[in-house]
């Protein structure tokens, strides 16, 4: 099953992408929890960031890797239950970064989600709503705009379950037909 999981800038949803994937993994202790983190730690703002959210899943049993861009070459154990955290850091990652897959920054993405998702029993990918505002930005802040958005739109696509996350409250835009998982919708 493939979880995408939405919403702005301190919403709730990372917290609600962990405890959703917890869940899942209630049904079969022994599949490992993998988290894939993506936000590197340039500045004072992004290393509280990233004490905050190992603070939140310190005792919640997930062996962490870092990927900061290259996720087509990730490779993970097989079957395991995967949360990627964020989507947005990872496209400014790729675009921005020395090693970074610079104008391949869709299709690299794409490409990195597409194998996760087949070497995972279940993928959770959290992402940021960041194209609502109506603002007119300069040239390469409009670009990473349109890429996190292409990208959002073709994981919502070809995900299972799609989430907005409110103020704490999930709003579930699409849901899965199989009655097993729908305890989660």
């Amino acid at each position: 099953m493939f979880y995408l999981i939405s919403g702005g800038s301190g919403s709730g949803k990372s917290e609600f992408a962990e405890t959703t994937i917890e869940h899942l993994q209630n049904k079969d202790k022994k599949v490992p929890l993998l988290y894939i983190a993506t936000m590197l730690a340039f500045d004072s703002e992004a290393e509280e960031k990233i004490r905050r959210h190992r603070l939140m899943r310190k005792h919640r049993g997930f062996e962490t890797k870092e990927c900061y861009f290259g996720l087509k070459d990730l490779r993970i154990p097989e079957n395991s239950m995967v949360l990627l955290d964020c989507m947005s850091n990872l496209v400014a990652n790729e675009m921005f970064q020395k090693d970074g897959a610079k104008e391949a920054v869709t299709e690299e993405i794409l490409l990195g989600i597409y194998r996760i998702k087949q070497q995972s029993s279940h993928l959770v990918v959290v992402t940021n709503d960041i194209s609502f505002d109506g603002g007119e930005y300069e040239e390469t802040t409009q670009k990473y705009i349109e890429n996190l958005g292409m990208i959002n739109k073709k994981m919502a696509e070809s995900a299972d379950v799609v989430i907005e996350v409110v103020c704490g409250i999930p709003i579930y835009h699409k849901k899965s037909d199989t009655k097993k998982e729908r305890g989660l919708c």
